[in-house]
């Protein structure tokens, strides 16, 4: 009798080991999937609205763009925000890299209860940006020029706008779409996520600008909604630094 039991007992623990462990690889492997649904989400979500929408001029001069839902800002006196999402970078061709995963961070001070979360869509409008954050990370404001982005699909872009500014700033709250300025705020490349999501040891520049192919359909999802909003490239010429003394 004790002997059955001992044995019952081995495989019920055989089995919960065998049964567990599958499960807990995916709950991981979807978490990465969830930030690239989520992201695709808001992104066909803002753009499929005329009035509130990224505008057209913007999405073709664009060099990469990130989105990153459900950004946190908590605060109780002081407070600070973060958020996780994905990014893609533009290609010479005109087509879109596989999505990086990234994080936003930063603080604020102020009188504010209560938590409150925000869709943030960052749109790169030069290189420098994107690849400050191969590098570490950049601080919006700081390592890159940020301002708030003009709404409206048909809204007229004013390429002073576009050299003024290495990133554009957008979120999404309570239903309202606008830019936003976001001075202070650091994002950064999240490794891990990036080693989860393509299940293998992958830097962000072999993502972001080489040939890499994501093989998660969420991952696959985010470029084609990119590519579905901005299929034509238009590249914008910034004047070199010798020639403002010319």
């Amino acid at each position: 009798m004790a002997k059955c039991y001992r044995i019952s007992l081995g495989l019920v623990i055989l089995f919960l080991i065998v049964g567990l462990s599958p499960i807990q690889v995916q709950a991981r492997q979807s978490s990465e999937s969830e930030r690239a649904i989520e992201a695709t989400k808001v992104l066909n979500e803002i753009m499929g609205t005329t009035e509130t929408s990224i505008p057209e001029e913007l999405m073709k001069r664009a060099r990469g763009i990130a989105v990153i839902p459900h950004v946190v800002k908590a605060a109780f006196g002081i407070g600070g925000q973060g958020g996780k999402g994905v990014m893609s970078q533009r290609h010479d061709d005109g087509t879109w890299s596989a999505p990086a995963f990234v994080e936003i961070g930063g603080g604020s001070v102020g009188l504010q209860i209560g938590v409150q979360a925000t869709d943030i869509v960052l749109v790169f409008t030069d290189d420098s940006g994107v690849r400050g954050l191969l590098k570490s990370k950049v601080k919006l404001g700081a390592d890159a020029s940020v301002a708030a982005g003009p709404v409206g699909r048909k809204a007229e872009v004013g390429t002073d706008v576009i050299l003024r500014s290495g990133v554009l700033a957008y979120s999404r709250s309570k239903g309202l779409f606008a830019g936003i300025s976001l001075d202070g705020s650091v994002v950064n490349i999240d490794d891990s996520a990036n080693r989860k999501g393509y299940g293998r040891d992958i830097t962000a520049e072999q993502i972001l600008f080489g040939n890499t192919t994501a093989s998660d359909p969420a991952l696959q999802g985010f470029v084609k909604a990119l590519q579905g909003y901005s299929p034509s490239y238009v590249k914008t010429t910034r004047p070199s630094t010798s020639s403002k003394n010319d």
